[in-house]
């Protein structure tokens, strides 16, 4: 078997995700988390759409995390995304992170935008 090193040009991928974080690039963030070749910041969740819209134009498929299940997008969000160019992809985010960081390796023009998952109780 041949291992390839991937190296990662346009964005950073996430290294890691539990309880309440993500790392990405090596740094950790407590929060939801929006990420693509622009940056990774913290975001307010599904409620707050203009983070989204802001990566049109730079983003091909937006992968959207929906914390330990996978949820459906409110329709509205779902279509002002579409509107502005992007695919959408909703699953739950352990699976949103795999997949983000799969067709980044592939340098495809993707994003992230993942809910935390919650520590069991």
């Amino acid at each position: 078997m041949r291992l390839n090193e991937i190296s990662y040009t346009d964005a950073e991928p996430v290294d890691g995700y539990g309880p309440g974080f993500f790392r990405i690039g090596g740094k950790v963030h407590r929060g939801h988390v929006i990420t693509a070749a622009s940056g990774t910041r913290l975001w307010q969740g599904l409620d707050d759409a203009a983070p989204l819209l802001a990566l049109a134009g730079q983003t091909d498929v937006l992968f959207i995390g929906t914390g330990a299940e996978i949820a459906h997008l409110p329709a509205d969000l779902r279509q002002q995304l579409e509107a502005a160019g992007m695919g959408v992809e909703c699953m739950a985010s352990p699976a949103a992170c795999r997949t983000y960081n799969v067709l980044l390796s592939e340098g495809r023009r993707v994003a992230l935008a993942a809910l935390l998952v919650a520590a069991a109780e």
